[in-house]
């Protein structure tokens, strides 16, 4: 039975402990990279990269650059989920085939091309944080189309970055925003915790 939106947000939770025994198909995997590449980016950037890592040897490298979290190693896949930089320099071709299927016309094309030239071509911070804000949108739709098919997930943010990105041989301009660790739950994981209340953290204007 399919889960509402609603659902599965109300349902996912962090994930810790998985059942080692229990494997992730690759079709699953496809699936997954899929789904989360239909997360928004600015211009359509697109402006991400995922990396499965599903090996024993991958795992217990990635492990030690997450300062030895035993999910790492337990999960059947941790997605090295990155951002990358310049993405102004790709996005004629990234655009292109909006325009052949008649999405924007070349109007826009241009339009985009040269405001995203104009305004990320000398400015590493905005190119960065579109990088962060482009693999973030796109981890949460990871996360919730993994609820989505029964299987559980855990954000990190523990890990060495610059140790990762030469680990893994990531492109200079790639940067390790995320891992999100991916299996099914094993006993002893926490409930949903509680979150502040609307009145903590809502304004109206």
């Amino acid at each position: 039975m399919d889960k509402t939106i609603q659902t599965l947000i109300e349902s996912r939770v962090s994930t810790n402990y998985y059942d080692t025994d229990k494997d992730v198909s690759e079709d699953k995997i496809r699936s997954l990279v899929r789904l989360a590449s239909l997360a928004p980016s600015a211009y359509n950037f697109q402006n991400w990269k995922f990396i499965a890592v599903r090996t024993r040897d991958a795992k217990q490298r990635l492990a030690a650059l997450s300062y030895g979290q035993q999910k790492v190693l337990d999960a059947p896949l941790t997605f090295i989920i990155c951002g990358t930089l310049k993405a102004h320099e790709a996005l004629p071709r990234i655009l292109q085939p909006s325009v052949e299927h008649g999405v924007i016309d070349t109007t826009v094309f241009d339009s985009w091309v040269r405001k995203a030239k104009r305004t990320h071509t000398d400015d590493p911070q905005l190119q960065r944080d579109e990088a962060v804000r482009s693999a973030s949108l796109a981890a949460m739709t990871l996360m919730l189309a993994a609820e989505g098919m029964g299987l559980s997930t855990g954000p990190m943010g523990g890990f060495d970055p610059i140790g990762l990105a030469s680990e893994f041989q990531l492109a200079a301009n790639e940067v390790p925003v995320m891992l999100v660790t991916v299996g099914y739950a094993a006993p002893g994981n926490w409930p949903r915790k509680p979150r502040r209340p609307n009145e903590e953290i809502l304004e109206f204007v």
